[in-house]
């Protein structure tokens, strides 16, 4: 199911990225008492009384012309367009601006849920001020505090009673569901055409011409049912581009978030770039089954080693998908794309399949004997015993003496080991230490 998705949006300097950062629990938003400072939309996932939610910061709406407001209006513009629930934020301290004016009747014929935030009411005799927001029509308006956090509980009862109904699955429960994602021109649109043997999807040398994920469901030979999610690129922040290319960052992501496995797209001509780190680290972080697609293979001049260097080249720039298992194609001549469904079920498999708690611990145990955790501090890691609490990914809740003396690097030493003894290709592991009781 689709998180909905929430919206700040407002003039620059009321506070979005504080708020932005009280509500999701991480700053992560940059916080500067300078306006504009927050210049592209940033994202998160955040939940309120057991509803979980995508939040996007943006960056504010103002009618200047100046490129940093041109650039933060469109990125406000895309945000409304594709939100599900708007948060509107203004400042009681400064009122109603003629900006706040401007904005009201844009967030208004969106016809989305628009729900006004008043911040900076820290002082209780500013509240009374509050009743002025009305003339905006946009109804009730919501004191909060940024600084204090005061006010908030109220705000996000009101964001969750707007969330629109769950949609009912559109597909079967064995349907694999699977998306490409990638920079601009990796050939993705190519890539769908080719496999499915016909044009379904514009293709086009000009970066970006896909505008939306497209799904398109289809049956292998051997009656297997796949829907394959296309996505647009994900650009480069920072820079200014059409607007409608401003959409595939936040497509691509719920593409991720619907996938049960991602294909990640690599140029072979273009070479790795520091944004394929960035556009693949979302579908890592999300959980979501992972094969490294590198396409265009048929343009290499190749010898005896080039494939094996390029795979090196993988490993070394994308050491968090060190289990992610990659594929060299090409969408032009069709190279080896009859094993993208191949890959994408037994990846699929992996992502879903379950350890019996008696062979985990049977592993696990094993592991332990053989290297024990350092002591830290004087006090050395207990581990008692573990089981899979959920699939996709496999999650396992390790139980030890104190949580706190599980450092990454045994929980990675854990983790290879169970990758060793069972069949995890393609899918991040979860492990979560916890106090035996």
């Amino acid at each position: 199911m689709v998180k909905p998705l929430v919206a700040i949006v407002g003039r620059p300097n009321v506070g979005k990225s504080t708020i932005f950062n009280r509500i999701v629990g991480e700053r992560i938003s940059i916080v500067r008492d300078e306006p504009g400072v927050t210049r592209d939309r940033i994202y998160a996932d955040a939940e309120w009384l057991g509803k979980e939610f995508s939040l996007i910061d943006t960056g504010g709406i103002t009618m200047d012309e100046e490129p940093l407001h041109k650039e933060i209006k469109l990125q406000a513009e895309i945000a409304i367009e594709e939100a599900d629930v708007i948060i509107m934020m203004t400042s009681v301290q400064d009122g109603i601006t003629d900006m706040d004016d401007q904005v009201a009747p844009i967030l208004y014929k969106s016809g989305k849920p628009i729900i006004l935030a008043v911040n900076k009411a820290d002082n209780p005799e500013l509240r009374t001020d509050i009743y002025q927001f009305y003339a905006l029509g946009l109804g009730d308006p919501y004191p909060i505090s940024g600084s204090h956090g005061t006010g908030l509980g109220d705000l996000l009862d009101e964001v969750i009673a707007q969330f629109p109904a769950d949609e009912p699955e559109l597909y079967g429960e064995d349907t694999i569901k699977f998306s490409l994602i990638g920079r601009p021109n990796v050939g993705k649109s190519s890539l769908v055409n080719k496999i499915l043997g016909e044009n379904r999807v514009i293709v086009s040398d000009i970066e970006g011409t896909t505008r939306d994920a497209i799904d398109t469901p289809f049956i292998t030979q051997d009656d297997r049912e796949f829907v394959m999610i296309d996505t647009a690129g994900i650009r480069r922040r920072g820079k200014v581009y059409e607007k409608t290319e401003k959409y595939s960052v936040m497509r691509a992501m719920r593409a991720i978030e619907r996938s049960d496995v991602v294909l990640c797209v690599i140029d072979a001509e273009v070479g790795i770039r520091e944004q394929d780190k960035k556009v693949f680290g979302y579908a890592h972080e999300a959980g979501k089954g992972i094969i490294i697609v590198v396409n265009k293979w048929d343009t290499v001049e190749k010898d005896n080693h080039t494939m094996r260097d390029f795979e090196l080249k993988i490993r070394d720039q994308f050491r968090y998908l060190s289990y992610a298992p990659i594929l060299f194609v090409s969408a032009k001549t069709g190279q080896r794309l009859v094993r993208i469904p191949e890959y994408v079920e037994a990846v699929y498999h992996n992502r879903t399949q379950r350890v019996q708690s008696s062979v985990l611990n049977d592993v696990m145990m094993d592991a332990v004997a053989t290297n024990p955790a350092p002591a830290s501090g004087g006090k050395r890691l207990k581990v008692y015993y573990g089981t899979q609490v959920a699939v996709s990914p496999p999650t396992f809740v390790v139980f030890v003496n104190d949580p706190e003396l599980m450092h990454f690097s045994y929980e990675r030493f854990l983790e290879n080991r169970f990758r060793e003894n069972f069949e995890f290709v393609g899918t991040p592991i979860r492990i979560i230490a916890r106090a035996r009781k």
